[in-house]
């Protein structure tokens, strides 16, 4: 256990450095160095030794600072005028509004092909399909026919 947990801490140390240096070689001294580097800031005591609590304080920070470099991109990405602020505007295009298209309602309920969906079409495919749930025709849909039916869990 011990011998894995190294190496996924290498190869963490190890990615890294790739990230860094952006897939160029990586000298045995300029690994060492990383390494020992990730080592310092994770022995918060700095006795020499890393326990799990120390490895765990570390990784949340890790991935708090990563969280907030995310949110900062992310802001900045937002913040078109560049003014601080993230306007109504601004984070109305982070989401377009759907897509809008009636044909395909039109197309599964116009049962006559007129181009309009009446009342009486609306409902005919609709209680066809309470009719398909309702097996034991009670004209009731209970719970394990809507279970049955894939409409709940």
């Amino acid at each position: 256990m011990h011998r894995l947990a190294i190496f996924g801490w290498t190869g963490l140390v190890v990615a890294s450095i790739a990230n860094a240096q952006a897939a160029a070689p990586i000298p045995r001294a300029g690994f060492l160095t990383v390494m020992d580097g990730e080592f310092r800031k994770m022995d918060a005591d700095k006795n020499g030794q890393v326990t799990k609590i120390e490895i765990e304080q570390f990784q949340r920070l890790q991935a708090v600072a990563e969280s907030q470099a995310r949110n900062h991109a992310m802001f900045v990405q937002l913040d078109k005028d560049r003014n601080g602020q993230i306007s109504p505007a601004e984070f109305a295009a982070v989401t377009p509004p759907a897509t809008i298209n009636g044909q395909p309602l039109i197309a599964q309920y116009d049962a006559n092909h007129d181009g309009k969906v009446s009342q009486i079409e609306y409902r005919g495919v609709k209680l066809m399909r309470f009719d398909a749930i309702d097996a034991d025709k009670d004209g009731i849909a209970s719970i394990a026919e809507q279970r049955a039916a894939g409409l709940i869990k």
